[in-house]
């Protein structure tokens, strides 16, 4: 089976399916969890059988394993990243306003829109 290289940034304006533009980022943020827990589970639970019926390690083995501090790290430095990816929409509005207007009134607003909060 070959493998498909999907692009890394959708083309074109961002549709809007609610009122509020913070719902559509709240559920773009989740949706993009769930496929990215999705995916993770299905690699897992493969990985798994196939260390089990080969007699390699078993489930108990697994659950009961303790990462080294070198682990450690290095997954704290894969989860700063995929958490950079998942809050992506935000970061790109962040950019938007650094690029374009500096009023406060502009960084309220993406505040707002973001927390879904209007002071």
């Amino acid at each position: 089976m070959e493998r498909v290289k999907l692009p890394q940034k959708a083309k074109g304006a961002r549709p809007y399916f609610f009122d509020d533009p913070a719902v559509d980022r709240a559920i773009a943020i989740i949706t993009a969890l769930a496929g990215e827990v999705s995916v993770l589970h299905d690699q897992i639970d493969t990985i798994r059988r196939k260390l089990e019926e080969k007699g390699i390690v078993t489930a108990a083995e697994l659950d009961d394993f303790l990462p080294s501090k070198e682990v450690e790290a290095a997954r704290d430095a894969w989860r700063e990243q995929f958490l950079e990816n998942v809050l992506r929409i935000v970061h790109q509005e962040r950019e938007a306003l650094e690029e374009g207007d500096q009023s406060d009134d502009a960084y309220k607003t993406v505040i707002e829109n973001v927390t879904g909060n209007s002071s």
